[in-house]
């Protein structure tokens, strides 16, 4: 019973200052504090450390042994490094999926852009962190087929990584306007997929992940995320 508790709330942790160092309440490079984390939280110190050293091994936070841990820091070439590698990955996925998947993967990605694209940017009570989940389950759901399951595992990772970047242009604290758009992006993604031409898709898919590393470098110079993204 205890070993089922202790995960659990090592689980609800990692998920919640997860969502802190997305949100940016903890900054890249900020060194994180057990006792003021225990006191925040209101936990002990063992499921605490679990789920720190879960999401340094996810690469949110570093470690650094004997010393405790840091908020890792962000960068365009890490970013660059992210969509290659999701890039990469993800084609070699689609390209399977394409070549295998039934109709109820089919009907999984109608499902999934239709949820995605109920969800306005622009929106006064539009929430950032649904909008991340539908978005990561849209671009799941085109390659997710039975038996795939390592490779999903691999994109799942790396989309959460993405995310990071993400929120720069989507946070709360972003004016509508300078908001993260798709402008149609997902939508072309899905007929392409739909109809099967995988050459197609993988060419809007890296062109999508381009266009949010462009955003993501213009708006190094115009905001205050300047301070957070080293070149």
């Amino acid at each position: 019973m205890e070993k089922v508790e202790f995960t659990t709330i090592s689980d609800r942790l990692i998920s919640v200052i997860k969502k802190d160092i997305l949100n940016g309440t903890y900054q890249p490079g900020q060194k994180l504090v057990l006792n003021d984390l225990k006191a925040h939280y209101k936990v002990g110190g063992s499921p605490l450390r679990e789920a720190m050293v879960q999401l340094a091994w996810q690469k949110y936070l570093v470690m650094k042994p004997q010393k405790g841990f840091w908020v890792a820091d962000v960068s365009l070439d890490e970013l660059r490094h992210i969509i290659q590698s999701r890039f990469a990955i993800g084609r070699l996925a689609l390209k399977e999926a394409v070549a295998v998947g039934d109709e109820q993967w089919e009907l999984n990605i109608l499902t999934a852009f239709h949820k995605l694209s109920r969800l306005d940017p622009d929106a006064e009570d539009f929430d950032v962190d649904e909008w991340d989940k539908r978005h990561k389950e849209f671009h799941l759901a085109i390659v997710e087929c039975k038996g795939f399951e390592f490779l999903l595992d691999i994109l799942s990772h790396i989309y959460d990584q993405q995310d990071r970047y993400r929120h720069f242009l989507l946070g709360k604290d972003i004016a509508p306007v300078n908001r993260y758009h798709d402008h149609g992006e997902h939508e072309a993604v899905m007929n392409a997929v739909l109809r099967r031409d995988a050459d197609l898709a993988s060419k809007l898919l890296y062109a999508h992940a381009e266009r949010l590393y462009t955003s993501i470098e213009q708006a190094t110079c115009l905001s205050s995320i300047s301070g957070n993204l080293r070149y």
